[in-house]
């Protein structure tokens, strides 16, 4: 029987989203890989359970995580009921809708059959009345603004979601979300964007938004899929994401292009007495404008290792200085 470690609250760093009631742990973990059926259920537990023990309230879902597409959900609901239930209302559980989940065309994108059809789905894999934030999961120009913001507004209204958020949407659909949501009295706390040293694209008008808008933000990718450790600086592991033909995010061309800049930025990471990875999720809380930065663990060594980043959050002029020089 799991018993949570009595200390969990004692280290983590828990931030306000936005102008919003909530808090979210700095450090949260998300389920997009190593959460499917293809992956061992005792891992997975072991990581879950590990998240919890060092203060990580809040556990990232999708209803397309897997493999196969549902499976996270599932397996995450599993755990949940057989070692979690009793902390259910100290975790903060998210999912999402907008990528392609099922044929037809209601399976994806943003229409209001897509989103209410989804999170009811979603609620049934994880066996939950509700989620704490539901997201729309990436933009869709063939769908008005205001079906979506009506859909994730209904999802409040029905109990099926407390808070809502979007994803991957531009600083200016992003200001126009807000604006509707916000006259619709719909609790809008959130936008999860992807955002790294290797990918800044949040700098270029939506950071500025979000401190508009008051809302809060969780980063994606924080570490761009593995580059921003130490795990390309000798070269490309044989047993590595970017050695794979089938990974679509990361490659062996990707470790080249960026191993000078890498390497710097170890070298700036061991100045600080910390690990590059530790260093690159520190940098996306810099400012205090992004809530928390969103982390995928394989093995719980990997989880224990980033929470180590919220030892040392502070950065001198002349570090974040030497940091621009390298990535600009």
């Amino acid at each position: 029987m799991y018993l949570a470690n009595g200390q969990r609250y004692d280290r983590m760093v828990y931030n306000r989203v936005g102008k919003s009631g909530l808090k979210l742990s700095a450090i949260s973990l998300g389920l997009w890989h190593n959460f499917g059926d293809v992956d061992a259920l005792s891992n997975q537990r072991e990581i879950i359970h590990g998240a919890f023990d060092m203060g990580i309230t809040h556990f990232d879902l999708a209803n397309n995580y897997g493999p196969p597409a549902g499976s996270a959900e599932i397996n995450f609901g599993r755990i949940l009921k057989e070692d979690l239930k009793p902390y259910r209302d100290e975790l903060i559980i998210s999912s999402k809708a907008g990528y392609y989940m099922w044929p037809g065309p209601y399976g994806e994108w943003g229409s209001k059959k897509n989103l209410i059809a989804s999170c009811d789905q979603s609620l049934e894999r994880l066996g939950l009345d509700y989620v704490d934030i539901f997201y729309h999961h990436r933009p869709d120009s063939d769908t008005p603004l205001s079906e979506t913001a009506h859909a994730l507004d209904l999802l409040v209204r029905q109990g099926k979601a407390l808070y809502v958020g979007i994803s991957n949407y531009s600083a200016e659909d992003t200001k126009k979300m807000s604006e509707i949501l916000k006259a619709q009295g719909t609790p809008f706390i959130i936008h999860q964007p992807s955002y790294s040293m290797f990918n800044r694209w949040v700098e270029d008008g939506l950071k500025d938004v979000l401190v508009e808008e008051e809302l809060g933000a969780i980063a994606f990718s924080p570490l761009a899929q593995g580059l921003l450790t130490n795990r390309y600086l000798n070269g490309v592991p044989e047993d590595s994401r970017a050695s794979r033909s089938d990974s679509p995010f990361l490659s062996e061309e990707n470790v080249v292009q960026t191993i000078d800049k890498v390497k710097k930025l170890n070298d700036i990471a061991a100045q600080r007495g910390q690990t590059l990875a530790e260093m690159a999720i520190a940098w996306i809380l810099r400012d205090g404008i992004i809530t928390s930065v969103l982390v995928g663990a394989s093995r719980l060594s990997q989880l224990q290792d980033n929470v180590k980043a919220l030892d040392h959050l502070d950065f001198t002029t002349e570090e974040l200085t030497a940091i621009d020089a390298v990535i600009q």
